[in-house]
């Protein structure tokens, strides 16, 4: 048990740096509506699905820890840099929640159900970021609202279509990602049990 915690844990920091490599990368597509697209989220997401929630939030701490000190955040306020690298990016792990799904799918047929539940899985982690996101765009972004529109709707624009668009591009590469190589999305435990099942 120990062991495969810790596999846990190194796997945890070893995805959350990749996610922060991503970010750093020019890879982001800007959109006219004033946020930005990427594809970091998708370490965390394997994260997920291996490993559960509590990994996979773990991970989204410290890949939001590593975007502080490596000076990659945008900070206005101590609050704000809570709710937006702490706490939002934390919560992408709420994709976790169907790590039993996923995995029971996977061992039983993978295929079409599998796909379904990282799709939803996938969504359920974007929302949970963008939610944060979205609310600390309304306390802290709304000024930079155009003349008359509200800070609500101006933070639900801009971070709406983040959160659409990078749940698209996530989910797209990510059931690539499962077609070519499943065993990236297998718990460490079932991977090994199959492993002595086929040995035996």
């Amino acid at each position: 048990m120990r062991n495969t915690n810790l596999q846990a844990m190194i796997e945890s920091a070893i995805l959350a740096a990749f996610a922060l490599i991503i970010d750093i990368l020019p890879l982001s597509i800007k959109l006219p509506t004033g946020g930005s697209v990427s594809f970091a989220m998708i370490p965390i997401f394997i994260i997920a699905y291996r490993w559960g929630f509590k990994t996979a939030f773990l991970g989204g701490l410290i890949w939001g820890l590593l975007q502080i000190v490596v000076g990659d955040a945008y900070i206005l306020t101590p609050v704000q840099a809570f709710i937006e690298y702490f706490v939002a990016f934390a919560f992408v792990g709420f994709a976790g929640l169907f790590y039993q799904p996923i995995q029971q799918s996977m061992a039983n047929n993978p295929g079409k159900k599998t796909m379904v539940y990282i799709i939803v899985a996938t969504f359920i982690g974007s929302f949970a970021r963008y939610f944060f996101h979205f609310i600390a765009g309304v306390i802290f972004f709304g000024k930079y609202a155009p003349p008359g529109q509200s800070a609500f709707l101006y933070s639900l624009i801009v971070n709406g279509s983040t959160m659409l668009a990078s749940f698209a591009l996530c989910t797209v590469l990510l059931l690539l990602l499962f077609t070519t190589s499943p065993r990236l999305f297998q718990s460490v435990g079932a991977y090994n049990m199959n492993s002595k099942n086929k040995s035996a």
